[in-house]
């Protein structure tokens, strides 16, 4: 429901329960496969709004890229594994902020440009969502059409990051399963962000996920200096 709502937030806040459980390398390929459930009911609450011109930009930029950072996550260890994941989770809340500050505009050459930098993020790190958010609103969309719309290149993302995954042996029985729970469970979420996202102020959701993501990802890398 948060992801459902804010566009974002499922790819930062699972690591946090996911990494305890079953470790830092699985992290990336459970998130890929149960994302896919996730994102196709997002795609299908919302479907009335995606943008069907700036979609195939992002997805023929990002596509190649996403398989060579997926292939890299599949090469590193526990310890790569948290740095990289942390990093990631506590950057992305003042990368954020910055562009929001700084009312980022690009055209359409910069969205394919910037999402060619995206799609390495996002093969190989969880949490990169909020880097496609940020650039579908720099491009001019809005509301409901950024949700929409970052699911349906969301799903194209996932398809990608769990063949290369499932190349490399990473993607093993417990992940599926982890992910399917996951999806499964996360499905009526949509349904309901759908309907509190008109009606909900979601400044005091944004301060909490915000502070939980930047904390969980220091403790990430923390912890990998502990394994």
């Amino acid at each position: 429901m948060v992801g459902g709502i804010a566009g974002y937030g499922t790819g930062a806040l699972m690591p946090l329960v996911l990494v305890p459980v079953v470790g830092a390398e699985p992290v990336v390929p459970i998130l890929a496969i149960s994302a896919l459930m996730n994102n196709a009911s997002r795609s299908l609450a919302f479907r009335r709004s995606i943008d069907l011109r700036r979609a195939p930009i992002v997805l023929a930029a990002a596509l190649p890229t996403c398989i060579i950072g997926a292939y890299i996550y599949t090469r590193l260890t526990s310890f790569g594994a948290l740095i990289v994941i942390g990093t990631m989770l506590a950057l992305s809340v003042p990368l954020r902020r910055t562009l929001f500050r700084r009312n980022f505009r690009i055209g359409d050459r910069g969205l394919a440009t910037s999402a060619f930098a995206y799609g390495l993020f996002a093969g190989g790190t969880t949490g990169a969502g909020v880097i496609l958010l940020s650039l579908l609103m720099a491009a001019g969309l809005e509301g409901v059409a950024v949700i929409a719309t970052d699911a349906l290149i969301s799903i194209a993302i996932g398809l990608i990051k769990i063949s290369v995954f499932g190349l490399a042996g990473a993607v093993t029985a417990q992940a599926v399963a982890i992910a399917l729970i996951m999806g499964f469970v996360a499905l009526p979420g949509a349904f309901l962000a759908k309907a509190f996202v008109a009606a909900m102020p979601g400044w005091f959701h944004t301060a909490i996920l915000d502070a939980m993501v930047i904390l969980g990802g220091a403790s990430m890398i923390v912890g990998a200096f502990t394994l």
